[in-house]
């Protein structure tokens, strides 16, 4: 079945950069990134940049991000996939990339939530950009509740979000 993305969730200042591979059906249905109830996203997001626990808006969610200068988006705009899982995902399309960093000069920082955005970005997007040595890329562990390392571990693992944030 053929899919296609959520736009990026962005503003002018954002300095950092989290992509996801593609959004699971649950996300899809919802029309929200990370809209799994046991996806870890939002609790991780919400420790690392001194928020507390996450709120239940996702608009509230979203605001938090951005006024954080994060920005989200998935490596993929389209693709076909049965289900949610990223072993599924075929004919993937990447997203615009070298509009977005034209028209978002700021970032600095890409994260990839997840080894399958890291894979599919370098496939995909790299050779398509001229400039990406202006950027760092870290690779964390997926938030995804198919990812079972326990919130605590993630936590540690994502700490390099916490140090880019604090540095820009």
């Amino acid at each position: 079945m053929k899919i296609v993305g959520l736009p990026p969730l962005v503003r002018e200042d954002c300095r950092l950069l989290i992509l996801g591979s593609m959004p699971g059906v649950a996300s899809l249905k919802a029309q929200q990134y990370y809209g799994h109830p046991r996806n870890r996203f939002w609790p991780l997001l919400y420790r690392l940049l001194d928020g507390g626990e996450p709120n239940g808006s996702y608009d509230e969610r979203i605001r938090f991000a951005l006024s954080r200068g994060v920005a989200l988006w998935d490596v993929l705009s389209v693709c076909e996939r049965e289900g949610s899982l990223d072993s599924a995902i075929r004919e993937p399309e990447a997203g615009d990339f070298a509009a977005f960093y034209s028209r978002y000069q700021g970032i600095r920082h890409v994260f990839f939530n997840g080894r399958t955005a890291s894979e599919l970005y370098r496939r995909h997007v790299l050779p398509t950009l001229r400039e990406e040595g202006a950027l760092t890329y870290v690779t964390l562990p997926s938030s995804s509740p198919a990812h079972t390392l326990s919130l605590e571990a993630k936590l540690e693992l994502w700490q390099p979000v916490r140090e880019a944030w604090l540095k820009v």
